[in-house]
């Protein structure tokens, strides 16, 4: 069998070290060729291929972004591309494809399977909100990149008596800015699972000032909004899965803050500093596991599931019980670190 693989939607941490395995463990174990398809779905439609062996993927373990490139693209957008798809993966004589992505590129690989593609998934997202797995791959390495920015800032913070805010991924849900301000040990945590209020933040503030703390470290994850407000939209362009671009939220909370206390604010935006850059070891171990799991769904015929990580054990997942849905934040985890704020 040829097996295809992708990846697709924002890049995170491991990707490479996903395709990796899947080419290793199909090559040794089952006798399968593999190729990999350039950006995400835009390669199947677009007939892009790349062949892929043992030698091509040697040394990309540590490798961030991804050697195959990728993309947002959404075929069920644009008319009779899911039937180019289908077409291009006939003549290629593709198998199956192993569909590397978070919700959006696994609700594709699911639709596809209607029209005959045989898809397995490995799930993919920095933010670690898709739900049926304890963790995505990326998101460790994510939290570790915004600990130590955080652990920067308390310096400068302390030195100027400022009032540092850190802005950091999380659209819908506040994983990567709850773990990462526990173990920075922000003051204060504003995630989207919780809409805020300036006033309490204010609070937060003022409390650390009567103990005589002269600065506060606030982080602030980019799809947080106010109570009774809305998200803070960078461009109101959208992209093909209807997406619009946030970003700003950490200069409206800064401002607020210096017109209601009259002190001095700075903001850091991590941004794409978050994606970049070489995995850690639990996400390089976590992402080989994957995708070896993923090859191991293709030899069991097991089409339409993703593998996934419960506990300690690597399991398949129904793509059905996990596309369209989200994994909050654990709130149990979000009171631990509000006993550290103020």
């Amino acid at each position: 069998m040829k097996i295809g693989i992708l990846s697709g939607g924002g890049d995170a941490p491991g990707i490479n070290a996903v395709i990796r395995a899947i080419v290793r463990k199909g090559i040794q174990d089952y006798g399968y060729e593999t190729v990999g398809i350039k950006d995400g779905w835009h390669g199947l439609v677009t007939n892009e291929f790349v062949p892929l062996d043992i030698s091509s993927v040697s040394g990309i373990l540590p490798r961030g972004g991804s050697i195959l490139g990728t993309s947002r693209t959404n075929p069920f957008k644009h008319e009779n591309d899911p039937e180019t798809i289908m077409r291009n993966a006939r003549k290629a004589k593709i198998g199956a494809v192993v569909a590397i992505g978070g919700d959006d590129t696994l609700s594709i690989a699911y639709k596809m399977g209607d029209y005959g593609l045989k898809c397995v998934g490995v799930p993919k997202t920095i933010d670690n909100d898709l739900t049926g797995t304890d963790y995505t791959f990326g998101f460790m390495t994510a939290v570790g990149i915004a600990t130590e920015a955080l652990d920067r800032l308390h310096t400068t913070a302390e030195t100027h008596h400022r009032v540092m805010i850190l802005e950091v991924m999380g659209r819908y849900t506040g994983w990567i800015a709850l773990e990462a301000g526990l173990a920075g040990g922000a003051d204060v945590i504003l995630i989207p699972e919780k809409p805020f209020s300036i006033k309490s933040i204010c609070k937060c503030i003022e409390h650390r000032q009567k103990r005589g703390r002269s600065f506060s470290i606030i982080v602030v994850a980019e799809g947080a909004k106010p109570k009774g407000g809305k998200e803070i939209v960078y461009s109101e362009s959208v992209d093909e899965f209807g997406h619009i671009r946030l970003g700003g939220i950490g200069y409206y909370v800064g401002k607020e803050i210096e017109k209601c206390m009259g002190i001095e604010t700075r903001v850091v935006v991590l941004g794409h500093l978050q994606r970049g850059g070489s995995p850690t070891a639990f996400d390089r171990i976590l992402a080989t596991r994957l995708g070896v799991g993923a090859v191991d769904l293709v030899h069991q015929r097991k089409f339409g599931y993703m593998s996934a990580v419960k506990g300690n054990d690597i399991v398949s997942v129904a793509l059905k019980d996990v596309i369209g849905k989200r994994k909050t934040v654990d709130l149990s985890l979000y009171d631990t670190a509000s006993v550290f704020f103020g």
